[in-house]
């Protein structure tokens, strides 16, 4: 399997990890009634699973966009902005302005 598949299946199931962990906290806390909402009402298990279901994407998405850009930090190829290499040398240069008038 390729490297970047694995790092993606890896990234998915912590974000869907961190998901039922930030539901259960939405549900033990009963932020907004939500406990209630969903034990009371008749399509409140649909409603909680898409609320885990769209967290989790949505933590997923940004673990692998964490990732992916952490990658760059393991093989360090150069480039002169990350070591502080100036790449101009700028100095002011005076320039004579003419004014046209209409």
């Amino acid at each position: 399997m390729p490297r970047i598949a694995r790092l993606y299946i890896i990234q998915v199931i912590i974000g869907f990890g961190l998901s039922t962990v930030f539901v259960g906290l939405l549900l033990y806390l009963n932020v907004g009634k939500l406990w209630y909402l969903v034990s009371h009402t008749s399509g409140g298990l649909f409603a909680l699973s898409l609320l885990w279901f769209l967290n989790g994407v949505v933590f997923a998405g940004v673990q692998f966009g964490i990732s992916v850009m952490r990658l760059a930090d393991d093989n360090n190829s150069g480039g002169g902005a990350e070591h502080g290499v100036p790449v101009h040398d700028t100095e002011p240069v005076s320039v004579a302005v003419t004014a046209r008038v209409n």
